[in-house]
């Protein structure tokens, strides 16, 4: 059996990273773990091809090799997707498709002939054992969560590393929070569901031992859902793990909480974690309480991601505009709250309601759902029909983006950022990409383009009052550019 997996194609946002990318010379910013984990799960009698579209193009022979197609894919990348289901028809082979676009909205894609729902370790076997008796059925789906103790090393051989600016890995899934817009808990539940730590290094092996010496992307919605097995097992297995080793330092995800706990922040940093995406949402504390973000509640937000920055981790922030108890104080409130805290990477869009969450049910029962959801938070469109004037939200919105994406708004917060910032000397390799990304950045920014002040600004300024953070605001004169480019271009 000859199987084709194809990851569709992302469109162009603020996630993407694709004008950062050309600095580095890499064409994604991270591969599809879930594809090549599926694929790992697969008869290892089969032969298997994998196309990423965010790399390469998926071409006719591609699919004329193929007997199946295998399909997996996030909601944003529904119009690559349809385009894809469109070829594949035309070949007559069975079309197989997972993932969390064809789970939230079954019914949604005629051209599939079997779809495998919610988790695959579950799903998968359950079609792959109909097939082996010629038995197949239409939908294979179950409300059972899976053991991911028993889930492979994900198939690497599938791809070209060096294609890709991070790789990735999950540890856990679920989350124990509440938070009404977020479907991670619809697809995945509340219960903590941990890999081993033997797992975890077992996949750490055998990234390392194909060559991989930069960043790794720890995926998991909330990494630090069970502080207890990180701090007695997990971080230090990870702090020895790294001893001898280049490279490899990690990023992830965890609620604002993280903050409270130093012995946790000080074991992540030691055990290389340098970055950490917080859903920081709002400084409204109404909208907060609104969205059962309670997480997120009764706390001076500024003060405890200046803490993480302090402490050695680099804060990605998401935020949120157009709950219902926002009003037109909101869009001044963020921007100041964006600046002040230094987040650098500030991911603003506007309040949307996916399909299987609380606030989509909610919505829906209110009659206030107007479109299907897009999945890209950053479009300038909401799904949501908002209680403030859709013309003051929309303009809102856009002031926010025009002003932290500014040059001298964004190079303003990267030099708050890197006055709190104290960060872990750990052992890297300087490569090629990073000497070239530096004199990519010095002709594209710090001579082509508008804001070439600011760049020479901050890079003066760096260099002369905290030189071993030169690297970060270089990357970040980057981001910015990015930035910009996704805002001009694509924000609506």
């Amino acid at each position: 059996m000859k199987i084709l997996l194809i990851y569709p194609e992302f469109p162009d946002t603020f996630w993407s990273f694709k004008y950062a990318l050309k600095f580095v010379h890499k064409k994604a910013s991270s591969p599809p773990l879930g594809l090549l984990t599926v694929a790992a799960m697969l008869p290892s009698t089969w032969d298997k091809r994998l196309v990423d579209m965010n790399v390469s193009r998926l071409k006719k022979n591609d699919l004329d090799w193929a007997d199946m197609i295998l399909i997996s894919a996030m909601t944003v990348q529904r119009k690559s997707v349809l385009e894809v289901l469109h070829l594949a028809k035309q070949t007559g082979k069975p079309i197989v498709a997972g993932g969390p676009l064809f789970t939230a909205e079954p019914d949604a894609f005629p051209e599939v002939d079997h779809l495998i729902l919610n988790e695959a370790e579950i799903t998968l076997p359950m079609y792959l054992s109909d097939l082996g008796r010629g038995k197949t059925q239409h939908i294979y789906k179950t409300d059972e969560y899976a053991d991911i103790t028993k889930t492979p090393v994900p198939l690497w051989e599938l791809i070209n590393l060096r294609q890709y600016d991070s790789l990735s890995l999950q540890f856990s899934r679920g989350c124990p929070f509440n938070c009404d817009f977020c479907n991670v808990t619809a697809l995945l539940g509340h219960r903590m569901r941990l890999k081993s730590t033997k797992q975890l290094i077992a996949e750490l092996d055998k990234i390392y031992s194909l060559g991989w010496r930069r960043s790794i992307f720890i995926v998991d919605d909330n990494f630090i859902g069970n502080k207890r097995i990180l701090k007695e097992e997990v971080l230090p297995a990870l702090v020895e793990w790294r001893k001898g080793k280049k490279g490899c330092l990690f990023t992830t995800e965890a609620s604002v909480n993280l903050a409270d706990d130093d012995k946790l922040i000080k074991l992540m940093v030691e055990a290389g974690f340098t970055q950490v995406f917080v859903g920081i949402e709002t400084p409204n504390d109404v909208a907060l309480a609104e969205c059962s973000k309670s997480q997120n509640r009764n706390r001076d937000l500024v003060s405890s991601v200046k803490k993480l920055q302090q402490m050695g981790l680099q804060v990605m922030g998401g935020f949120i505009v157009g709950f219902d108890s926002d009003d037109e104080t909101i869009f001044d409130r963020m921007i100041d709250f964006i600046q002040q805290s230094g987040i650098v990477t500030a991911m603003v869009g506007l309040l949307q309601a996916p399909v299987g969450t609380q606030l989509y049910q909610r919505m829906l029962l209110e009659g206030r759902i107007s479109h299907a959801y897009s999945g890209d938070n950053v479009d300038g469109e909401s799904n949501i029909i908002p209680v403030m004037d859709p013309n003051m939200l929309r303009n809102g919105y856009r002031k926010i983006l025009d002003t932290i994406y500014s040059a001298k708004g964004f190079y303003n917060r990267v030099r708050t950022f890197l006055n709190e910032y104290q960060p872990h000397r750990h052992t890297v390799t300087l490569q090629w990409q990073e000497i070239a990304a530096l004199l990519r950045s010095i002709f594209e920014i710090g001579i082509m383009s508008e804001e070439r002040k600011e760049y020479w600004r901050l890079f003066f300024w760096t260099l002369f009052h905290c030189p071993d953070k030169f690297p970060q605001a270089i990357t970040f004169s980057i981001y910015g550019y990015h930035f910009r480019k996704v805002n001009e271009l694509h924000v609506a």
